[in-house]
């Protein structure tokens, strides 16, 4: 299927009814460049919709999801972040991303 070597989130939102052409511009302006085998993340202003763009290499993936009920765990400061692929699995299910990984180990009781 699709190789996704790195992961970004973009914490500005982006307008759900942007198509390909305008999300891959948001890229552009956002990261600087769409870098092949990397996936950027954009949710809306209320973090209910989310849209994933991905670089195959070749030519340029776009995915929505949306959430029926509650909205995703999406950062409101900052500009950009790096995802690991299960904090990725995580944000995708509207569960607390930034508790996966090394964010959530307990090292001293």
């Amino acid at each position: 299927m699709i190789r996704v070597e790195a992961v970004w989130l973009a914490c500005e939102p982006l307008d759900m009814r942007s198509g390909t052409e305008s999300a891959l511009a948001r890229v552009v302006k956002v990261f600087g460049e769409a870098r092949p085998h990397h996936a950027y993340l954009f949710a809306n202003r209320r973090a209910n919709r989310m849209k994933l763009l991905v670089h195959d290499g070749i030519g340029v993936w776009l995915a929505a999801r949306r959430l029926n009920s509650g909205r995703f765990v999406w950062p409101r400061d900052g500009s950009t972040l790096s995802l690991t692929h299960s904090q990725l699995n995580a944000l995708v299910l509207g569960l607390p991303w930034q508790r996966v990984g090394e964010a959530g180990v307990i090292k001293v009781v």
